[in-house]
């Protein structure tokens, strides 16, 4: 039985090295300009657009554009994000999505001049968290675990140390729709831009300790 659960892991170590391809994703509100070059995805985000639902501000939108892949069970993905951010709330990253009112949202939102670290979580209500960074950056990876009932948030500036910034729940057992999100809510567009964007699935955690309790000899 170890040989199996060996055989398990090795297995899903090969199925990391295969890295999603863009154009067979779907578009969740499509911009009107985008293009897919290899694994970079720039998109012309659409003005006064965004996701956000009740809480706060009294309002629910559901329109920004959103290039997604279905997946099941566990997984990790990631993405380099980058962007001309110029408006109050322009911002860009990661959304895991069951629903309209079930997401997570994370990764830079462009706030008084500042950048800054945004994770947006919704069950029926959304709220906010930020991190303020110190200074504008070039780039960011977003990477997300998801792990049962939860979707760890990390951030990296070289794609080997990486932080968490959110620990959110999420209903498991359920397909989830991943990719690559962008708004403006208050602003005429701003080009956005994601690089490496890859799916790396992890086999089912519950499975695994049920291998191990149960293996034998």
């Amino acid at each position: 039985m170890k040989k199996l659960l060996s055989s398990v892991l090795l297995a899903s170590v090969s199925f990391a090295g295969m890295a999603q391809s863009l154009d067979r994703m779907q578009w969740f509100n499509e911009p009107a300009q985008w293009e897919i070059n290899g694994n970079t995805l720039m998109m012309d985000v659409t003005p006064q657009t965004d996701y956000w639902r009740i809480s706060h501000y009294g309002f629910t939108v559901d329109d920004a554009p959103f290039l997604y892949t279905l997946r099941g069970g566990e997984f990790e993905v990631k993405v380099r994000i980058s962007g001309d951010y110029r408006t109050r709330f322009d911002q860009s990253g990661l959304m895991l999505r069951i629903d309209r009112e079930n997401y997570i949202k994370a990764g830079i939102e462009f706030v008084d001049g500042k950048y800054n670290l945004s994770t947006v979580v919704t069950h029926h209500t959304s709220d906010w968290s930020i991190i303020p960074l110190d200074e504008p950056v070039e780039y960011v990876w977003i990477k997300a675990v998801r792990r049962l009932d939860a979707v760890e948030i990390f951030y990296s500036f070289d794609d080997k140390e990486y932080t968490m910034m959110r620990n959110a729940w999420l209903q498991d057992n359920c397909p989830v729709m991943v990719g690559m999100m962008a708004a403006c809510p208050d602003g005429t567009g701003f080009t956005a831009m994601f690089e490496d964007f890859s799916i790396r699935h992890l086999p089912d955690l519950r499975r695994l300790q049920w291998l191990e309790k149960n293996g034998g000899n």
